[in-house]
């Protein structure tokens, strides 16, 4: 897959990939509060996700989701 190709996932596919930590999961909501009330058991805000984007691997896969 090319850097740039979006895929989707489903959500049983993106629980597998957590599982086996092949993936990061991204709450794509710019607001905490957004995220505070609506994020996924495992997922990270994307502040967060943005603070430490340096120290990501460049093959990680990351999977965005917003709800």
């Amino acid at each position: 897959m090319q850097k740039s190709e979006v895929r989707r996932v489903t959500p049983a596919e993106t629980r597998r990939r957590l599982d086996a930590g092949q993936a990061i999961l991204v709450c794509a909501h710019d607001s905490d509060e957004k995220f505070a009330s609506m994020h996924l058991q495992g997922a990270e805000s994307l502040h967060h996700f943005r603070s430490r984007l340096a120290e990501i691997p460049k093959e990680q896969e990351i999977i965005f989701y917003c709800n």
